[in-house]
């Protein structure tokens, strides 16, 4: 397993991260012998970085996460590193503050911890804040900011960030804030543009080379929906204990379109570059060196071994990376 710099935190993390969420779903709907089985290994084979949210499950991946590392030794001052996250409802409009506070506090009860290594901003950016709507402005987002710098004098945080999902100009203006430590972005074989130029008849969303402003501005980014949801394992079929199809984000806009997509990239298995469609799409993510982690959530053990291998691998090669962008 690499490592690399979360931003100008002093952290290093996996390149690989465990996603704790719905859609892989195992640390919301699987068994807990299997779970703790699947967190104990990716510890041992390197992953330091989990990332959970107060939404998974309605809280349940946080409470069993918690559970599996107090157990495995790890919950706090170990060699993991958990990332959880604050989704503010329109019930936050003119107390941002106060329900940013009540959300961290719930989450490390249900962690189980006295802090939380990464606290992350959940909602969508747009330039007015509309929060019945699910928009928030950059000042919401500044004033969000202030109120974890507060829980970080507390003790109750170390850093913290955002998802860099809504108006790409309005998430690039927060990028540029200097107020975060780290951003998650989406960034996949299907839609690339959070890390390089694309052209104006580009179909899908434009996320405006928002890791490269990221790097620039010495944040962390945390890779997001690295395989579209599961599409670009090039198939629709679903593990039991994921979740249904997800809808997608930034890319098509029905997920069997994703998947018939992503079988575009076919020719990485089919000339040798990779052993399966899922294994080059997460090297195609970790071949962009300001990503710190590529996150993957996981149903079980075998595909987190298989993850695993992918980075292991490295980067694609230079001649892999020419061919996708001209399919791209």
């Amino acid at each position: 397993m690499n490592y690399r710099s979360l931003g100008n935190t002093g952290l290093k993390v996996s390149i690989l991260g465990f996603g704790c969420g719905a859609i892989g779903g195992l640390l919301v709907r699987g068994s807990y012998p299997d779970m703790r089985a699947t967190v104990a290994r990716a510890i041992e084979l390197g992953v330091t970085y989990f990332d959970t949210a107060s939404m998974y499950g309605n809280g349940q991946s946080e409470a069993n996460l918690g559970a599996v590392l107090r157990e495995l030794g790890e919950a706090q001052g170990g060699r993991v590193i958990v990332g959880t996250k604050v989704r503010l409802g329109a019930d936050a409009d003119g107390r941002i503050a106060e329900a940013v506070t009540e959300s961290v506090e719930g989450s490390l009860r249900r962690l189980g911890t006295e802090q939380v290594d990464l606290i992350q901003f959940h909602n969508r950016m747009d330039h007015q804040s509309r929060p019945a709507e699910d928009h928030w402005s950059v000042a919401d987002l500044l004033t969000v900011a202030e109120t974890f710098q507060g829980l970080q004098q507390q003790g109750k945080v170390r850093f913290w960030g955002f998802t860099g999902l809504g108006e790409p100009a309005v998430v690039l203006e927060a990028i540029q804030s200097g107020a975060l430590h780290s951003v998650q972005s989406c960034y996949n074989l299907l839609n690339p543009s959070a890390g390089q130029a694309v052209d104006s008849e580009f179909p899908y969303e434009n996320y405006s080379q928002m890791i490269d402003a990221a790097g620039a501005q010495g944040m962390g980014v945390i890779a997001i929906r690295v395989l579209a949801g599961g599409a670009l394992a090039g198939t629709p079929d679903r593990h039991p204990v994921a979740a249904p199809a997800p809808n997608p984000i930034g890319s098509a806009k029905d997920y069997a379109s994703d998947v018939a997509h992503a079988q575009r990239f076919g020719f990485l298995v089919d000339d040798g570059y990779a052993d399966t469609l899922a294994e080059a799409a997460i090297r195609f993510v970790i071949s962009k060196p300001q990503v710190s982690s590529a996150l993957v959530g996981t149903s079980n053990q075998q595909q987190l071994e298989a993850a695993v291998a992918a980075v292991e691998r490295g980067p694609l090669p230079d001649d892999a990376l020419e061919r996708i962008a001209t399919v791209q």
